[in-house]
């Protein structure tokens, strides 16, 4: 395993779209064209419902293992011009789509959503759904930070649709905390997921993150140990994305001597994902894992497993509006990332402007391609017909895989490709050679963090 390890560790992209975003073409991408796509979209079958993704960029102190855009802020005072601009945003695309939508899913992220008071939360969160159609299936889900949440915001978000909460936990060991910039206290972990369930929430999760600066086998150790005596019904178990090229990256105050090698972090994979499996935790998805009861789980089961710019979801729909500074949409046939200046966001929703700066509309390849990695990450298989061949050099993409084959991580028989036990693990590499895109342009500088 060590030489796979050693073999695969190369830079790659996490697949929350296709496209990525490096390879979208931004002179065949007009707001016009994005409309249309959104228009296609939602008119095809507008009862199945959409998603929503909020992104509240504010935090009050930077954790710099954070590659996300934020506002690093102790004003609270920024809190409401910012939801009233994401009301105004939303009301934008209501108007585009002629009725009110169903939403199926919505999530707030950032940032730090529990940044915003409970009150502010409130009327953003009733603020959208007045303007979308009622229904009973609805899925809110938002990310909480233990320090941060109270009982009043889980409460708040209870009474207003949420039965679905995530918690950033990452590692408990106090050198890796100094590191990260975020120290946590495991009651306070305890505090807000007990709460939760207290509260009725459905679904709490926990994220840990492995390949931290100074983390080893054994806080990954002690940090699933802990997590498992709350016994949260999802984990994310994330890979440590290092990224300090991206501008207004914030991830510092370390150096890259200071993260586990390679082979150490695959160690840590391994360890923690074995845990995770004693402790009955299932395996879903790249970094994702939850307990059989949870509805992540039941969708890998059932075929309705779903990734998008949100991550893994129990369901699919085919359009994802982002709302907010840097957050991106999704209309399955295009993407569209907002600006991602709060003030100029800001500035051109009051002028009434859908507030997008750069985008992608798939060409008919390119949605094949999206389908099948979509596969490969959701259900660890794909196949493909004749019809597709037409479109689409699979003989190029069978070629990318037969190492891949040769190593054991794929079997391929006829149409068909299955990822094997084994090769779980590296999936990320196995979606990379259906991406087409990325072959034909290797990228000259590094733009993806490593896949191990």
């Amino acid at each position: 395993m060590c030489e796979l390890v050693q073999k695969y560790n190369v830079p790659g992209p996490r697949y929350t779209s296709y496209p990525t975003v490096p390879y979208w073409d931004m002179e065949g991408f007009s707001e016009k064209k994005w409309r249309s796509s959104v228009l296609k979209a939602f008119g095809e079958n507008p009862e199945d419902g959409i998603s929503v993704y909020i992104h509240l960029p504010f935090c009050e102190s930077l954790c710099t293992f954070c590659g996300c855009h934020k506002r690093i802020t102790k004003r609270h005072e920024v809190e409401r011009p910012y939801i009233n601009t994401v009301l105004k945003e939303w009301e934008l695309y209501v108007d585009l789509l002629g009725t009110k939508p169903v939403i199926k899913e919505l999530h707030l992220g950032g940032g730090t959503p529990t940044f915003f008071s409970p009150e502010n939360l409130r009327i953003l969160i009733e603020g959208i759904v007045r303007l979308s159609k009622k229904t009973d299936k609805i899925d809110f889900s938002f990310e909480g930070h233990p320090n941060n949440t109270t009982k009043e915001h889980l409460q708040a978000l209870y009474n207003v649709g949420f039965r679905r909460v995530c918690f950033g936990v990452q590692d408990y060991n106090l050198t890796v905390q100094r590191a990260i910039n975020r120290l946590q206290p495991f009651e306070n972990v305890k505090n807000v997921t007990e709460w939760a369930r207290e509260i009725g929430y459905t679904s709490v999760g926990h994220d840990i993150i492995y390949g931290l600066p100074f983390q080893n086998c054994s806080d990954v150790e002690n940090t699933i140990i802990k997590t498992n005596a709350l016994k949260p019904d999802r984990i994310a178990f994330y890979s440590y994305a290092h990224v300090p090229w991206l501008k207004g990256n914030g991830q510092r105050g370390y150096k890259e001597s200071d993260l586990p090698s390679s082979v150490e972090k695959k160690a840590q994979y391994e360890m923690g994902k074995r845990m995770l499996s004693e402790f009955n935790y299932k395996d879903v998805g790249m970094d994702h894992f939850s307990l059989p009861t949870d509805s992540l789980y039941k969708a890998l089961e059932n075929g309705t497993l779903h990734r998008n710019f949100m991550g893994y979801t129990p369901s699919k729909t085919k359009l994802m509006i982002g709302l907010g500074a840097s957050s991106i949409s999704d209309s399955w046939y295009g993407f569209a990332q907002n600006v991602k200046s709060v003030e100029e966001y800001e500035n051109l929703v009051s002028h009434g402007v859908i507030p997008i700066f750069k985008g992608h509309i798939l060409s008919s390849e390119d949605e094949i391609v999206r389908r099948h990695i979509l596969n490969i990450m959701c259900q660890f298989e794909t196949e493909w017909s004749s019809k597709e061949r037409q479109t689409v050099d699979f003989n190029e993409i069978l070629a990318n895989l037969s190492e891949l084959e040769m190593d054991g991580l794929v079997e391929i028989n006829n149409d068909k490709i299955k990822v094997t036990d084994k090769g779980r693990p590296f999936v990320r590499n196995i979606s990379m050679a259906f991406d087409l895109k990325l072959h034909r342009k290797k990228p000259d500088t590094r733009i993806f963090s490593m896949t191990v």
